[in-house]
């Protein structure tokens, strides 16, 4: 009798389990989306802070997925250093880490990651995050040097800071 009881026992308990609506995936995932003021205030803070030390660059901040909130180009910057900023950005997102941090880390397959399409090591991308978690990335190009380019996206990250560290 105890060992049907525990058979018994054992299945109701796999039954509710199986049936327990925690276990099962989420249908609806909450989420922090970057809004565009926030965007346009890293972009232009990455762009003020080049532009002081003489530097005309291009800035991309985008979501989490990649794709562009905003796209920032100096007047003398070329329509490729909007691509490269965004190919920084991109590394960021695939990696959740500054674009230079990849780079090194990933040095011994930094050719083959470089030809991922959309994909470029180069130092100038940061991540943007919230409570720990990546909302996006803001990616920098025009400078001469990445370690640059990175100051300046750096700035941008700090013109905001306080917003994101008390965003809820």
């Amino acid at each position: 009798m105890q060992e049907r009881m525990k058979k018994y026992l054992g299945c109701v308990l796999v039954s509710c389990l199986l049936l327990h609506p925690v276990l099962r995936a989420e249908d609806v995932v909450p989420a922090r989306l970057m809004g565009l003021e926030l965007a346009r205030d890293i972009a232009q803070g990455a762009v003020d802070a080049c532009r002081k030390d003489g530097y005309q660059v291009a800035v991309v901040v985008t979501d989490r997925s990649g794709d562009p909130v905003v796209a920032m180009r100096d007047v003398f910057v070329s329509k490729y250093m909007l691509q490269i900023a965004q190919n920084k950005a991109n590394a960021v997102v695939m990696s959740s880490t500054s674009s230079g941090e990849l780079r090194t880390n990933m040095a011994r397959i930094r050719d083959e990651l470089n030809e991922l399409d959309g994909v470029l090591l180069m130092e100038g991308g940061l991540p943007i995050r919230v409570a720990g978690s990546l909302m996006g990335a803001v990616g920098v190009s025009g400078a001469p040097g990445g370690d640059k380019d990175e100051a300046c996206a750096r700035h941008g990250l700090d013109v905001v800071q306080e917003r994101l560290d008390f965003a809820d």
